[in-house]
């Protein structure tokens, strides 16, 4: 089928990645960076010169597209989404994206921090990747591909099948999304918009991996109230909330809960911010399970911790909070085994090795599956 085909997804990658797209937890705006949208706008106008004609970009920042259907047969719609926004934890401008070609093996140093390596030894499945080209950042940045990879992968199929009429589809809902990294990607979907019976992510990965699974996640937000007095009369007087939120810290478990000593199907708790004045500080986690029923018991674990260090400083209260973030798709993937089934079979025809995993982190898909009721997590395929 493609042995004709010029493959435009490397091509697209490259482009896509120089587009700084970091999203920002602490903005409340929607999207989170007005600079998402200088890549949505360059997808809305190629999308327009494929000749899909409803592709559109709403003030949120979401992009939405249909490849019309040419099948006979009344078939389900499916939609194919990827999010456009970079992660916050490391710059996203400037990416200059290397491609190294016909890649040997060995490491794979970047040329503008020597210190940066790629290894075998690091990632073992380099050594699959003999023979194959492998496009790295250059050092000094995120490469992107986190999901631009997604984005690229795409926008060369909605090409291919805009361009070959010949191969039979049902219509095809394409969305790209804001804010995926800062846990808003589905904020502002217009479901009805969407209208997808089904859906698949396509979000980073080996070749043949397909995940089912997320994590379930809560977030918790404990402000920690001192007691404030001139530092120069404080003996007896002063409760300092910074020193409390430090000591809570020190108390979490060093051997376990935590995200550096768990894997496989363990769950977690992970400071991920602190910030205040002597007066009053705010500590924020995140709670992380495959099984929702065992958030609850790492709240009560962590809020019982908290009562104990802010009881023995007198003068000292807290307020702790309990915020919904998403959960498993797994639960309600598994009323709908067929949309596993047909990821599944074309993997099996793209002759890959299927690789089922369960992802530890949250997906665009993780919130859409309770929305749409049906979206899985199909992970990038090399080529």
């Amino acid at each position: 089928m493609f042995e004709q085909y010029a493959f435009t997804a490397s091509e697209r990658f490259m482009r896509y990645v120089q587009v700084d797209t970091q999203s920002n937890p602490q903005s409340h705006s929607q999207p989170s960076t007005e600079k998402q949208k200088d890549l949505s706008r360059i997808l809305l106008q190629e999308l327009k010169e494929m000749g899909i004609a409803d592709a559109e970009l709403d003030e949120h920042g979401y992009v939405y597209a249909t490849i019309p259907s040419n099948a006979d047969a009344d078939v389900p719609v499916i939609c194919f989404c990827s999010h456009v926004d970079t992660a916050p934890d490391a710059s996203g401008r400037g990416v200059k994206p290397l491609l190294h070609r016909n890649y040997t093996g060995g490491d794979l140093v970047l040329p503008d921090d020597a210190s940066i390596v790629i290894s075998p030894k690091d990632f073992p499945y380099l050594e699959q990747l003999k023979g194959h080209d492998i496009i790295t950042a250059s050092g000094t940045t995120l490469l992107g591909a986190d999901d631009k990879a997604g984005v690229a992968e795409i926008m060369d199929a909605a090409h291919y099948l805009m361009t070959h009429p010949e191969v039979k589809h049902g219509a095809i809902r394409i969305l790209f999304t804001p804010d995926e990294e800062v846990g808003r990607g589905t904020a502002k979907v217009d479901m009805q918009k969407l209208g997808a019976r089904f859906g698949y992510t396509l979000d980073g990965g080996e070749a043949g991996s397909l995940e089912d699974e997320t994590f379930s996640a809560d977030g918790v937000t404990i402000v920690i109230n001192g007691v404030i007095t001139h530092p120069g009369y404080a003996k007896d007087k002063l409760v300092n909330a910074l020193k409390i939120g430090g000591e809570l810290l020190a108390q979490l478990p060093k051997k376990e809960l935590s995200p550096e000593t768990t894997d496989g199907k363990q769950g977690f708790i992970h400071p991920v911010r602190f910030e205040g004045i002597a007066e009053r500080c705010t500590l924020e986690f995140i709670i992380r399970d495959f099984d929702t029923a065992l958030l609850k018991p790492k709240e009560d674990f962590l809020r019982e911790l908290t009562q104990i260090i802010v009881e023995s400083h007198p003068g000292a209260t807290f307020e702790f909070t309990v915020t919904e973030q998403y959960r498993n798709m797994k639960e309600v993937l598994d009323q709908h085994p067929e949309v596993v089934a047909h990821a599944k079979e074309a993997i099996r025809r793209a002759g890959l090795t299927l690789k089922m995993e369960s992802i530890r982190g949250g997906t665009d898909g993780s919130r859409l599956s309770w929305g749409v009721e049906r979206h899985t997590n199909a992970r990038d395929a090399y080529r």
